[in-house]
């Protein structure tokens, strides 16, 4: 990503990750596909942990964008011994806080599915889901632990052919555990987590198998498995900001699952069809914002800003581009793409207006993603954490409760302020909302130019000498 034609460069590592992030996709919808097959109750216990299961999935990006960062500058800069450092500290800290998170998830998972307003079968069916889940996290975070790794070193197509095979295995295991197909007894909500726990662990082992082997452009050494205090100071102060956001990113969407639940079962599925037609294009933005945080750490780095300042606008021109046409096809036949998930015309006619409102707003969403990769590829990880407060917490969710509710209670009194009252319709409008504003605010902010200083300080090796490769018995130089 340092020299030639930037669009090739990055059209070449970005691909693995759109393809990546939308089998990643692949996961939710395959579940919601077979879910769909029980009942309306399963599909909205599904629907309504998609948040959460995000808020899991959003730490693990939260804590490895640190691991983008400083591997892809270092990548950039020579360095590629601190690299391979860099690598084992972030499965170290994959392992701690997703055991952490799991834990504390695991005491607290019937309050928290109480306060998100789960009840009778939606909530039986949303702990049998999310029980599961939270076993699966360790192998979760370590994956996106690799393939940050990798990614930083510009190595994007290892990790996608892991999710291929994950995601077929998924999709494969989801009606017989699900449905009860063959031998297996059926387990419904429970059947989708245990298939998504089993295809997760292979491709973590996979992934660790091939760090340690080396020749992906980063290596796992096991002496480098010894905690060093200042690696992870580095990633911690890095990483906590856009852990921060994600969690940020995952309460909102909590909130507003909550927001829609008073609106019925029809309402609550709807959100949750359409917010995985939307993470679609979530998948394909966050990709090429992955690969934008890539080659602009690479290039800052190489001391090269003015390249990372273009990587950043052909790659934001590129996904607003292609998210406006997938937004298009879905505007022109909306109960078709929602019909391939359930035949509720209820469900149906809620999600059209879904779609109706919020298609339109897909380029913005995706370009302030791809805007907030540049950010965190230079290490700016605060500002993207600020950007993405704004969108949700300062515009998205007052907007929601300004516009869809009937009236907002002064907590300790019996004061009423009315307000719009357009029912779940104005949740849709905050999502719209929040994505125009914050592209806006996205953009002004990158062009200040305040995010061209590298987060490493190291001074560069002879670029002769690309690895110090440490093996159990011995040191030895590898020479190009």
């Amino acid at each position: 990503m340092t020299a030639g034609a930037i669009a090739p460069s990055l059209l070449t590592l970005a691909w693995p990750l759109v393809l990546g992030n939308l089998l990643q996709t692949v996961y939710n919808l395959a579940d919601m596909f077979w879910v769909g097959r029980v009942d309306s109750e399963a599909v909205a216990a599904v629907s309504l942990m998609f948040p959460l299961s995000w808020l899991f999935v959003s730490t693990a990006m939260g804590i490895t964008a640190s691991t983008i960062a400083v591997v892809s500058q270092h990548v950039g800069a020579g360095n590629d011994r601190q690299a391979d450092q860099v690598v084992a500290q972030t499965m170290l800290l994959a392992v701690a806080v997703s055991g952490l998170l799991a834990a504390v998830g695991w005491r607290f998972r019937t309050t928290v599915l109480t306060l998100m307003g789960a009840e009778g079968a939606v909530f039986t069916d949303a702990l049998a889901y999310i029980e599961v889940i939270f076993l699966a996290l360790p192998f979760t975070f370590l994956f996106m632990g690799f393939r940050a790794s990798l990614q930083g070193a510009g190595d994007t197509k290892t990790a996608m052919w892991l999710m291929v095979a994950s995601a077929g295995g998924n999709v494969v295991l989801d009606p017989f555990l699900i449905l009860g197909w063959g031998p297996f007894p059926a387990m419904g909500t429970r059947g989708a987590a245990v298939a998504t726990l089993i295809a997760r662990a292979g491709a973590t082992a996979a992934g660790i198998y091939f760090l340690l082997r080396g020749g992906f452009g980063v290596r796992l050494y096991l002496r480098d498995l010894r905690p060093d205090l200042s690696v992870l100071g580095r990633l911690l102060s890095i990483g906590y900001p856009a852990t921060i956001d994600g969690w940020a990113r995952s309460f909102a969407a909590v909130v507003m699952a909550a927001f829609v639940t008073p609106f019925g079962t029809a309402a609550v599925a709807a959100y949750g069809i359409g917010v995985r037609l939307m993470s679609v294009t979530w998948s394909v933005a966050g990709a090429v914002g992955q690969a934008t945080a890539t080659g602009v750490g690479q290039n800052l780095g190489a001391n090269t800003p003015d390249r990372a300042w273009r990587v950043t606008y052909v790659a934001t021109a590129g996904t607003m581009g292609l998210l406006g046409a997938a937004a298009a096809v879905c505007l022109l036949f909306p109960r078709f793409m929602l019909g391939i998930f359930v035949d509720d015309p209820a469900v149906i006619t809620e999600g059209v207006g879904f779609l109706y409102i919020i298609a339109p707003f897909w380029a913005a969403f995706g370009g302030t993603m791809v805007i907030q990769g540049a950010f965190r590829g230079a290490g700016q990880t605060k500002v993207a954490m600020a950007l993405s407060f704004l969108s949700r917490w300062v515009f998205r969710v007052p907007v929601a409760i300004v516009v869809a509710f009937s009236a907002i209670t002064v907590p300790g009194t019996d004061l009423a302020i009315p307000t719009l009252g357009v029912g779940v319709e104005g949740i849709w409008i905050a999502f719209a909302v929040g994505a125009a504003l914050s592209f806006v605010i996205a953009v002004v902010w990158f062009r200040l130019g305040r995010w061209q200083d590298t987060v490493i300080d190291e001074s560069r090796p002879d670029p002769a000498v690309k690895r110090e490769s440490v093996d159990d018995d011995a040191a030895v130089r590898d020479v190009d």
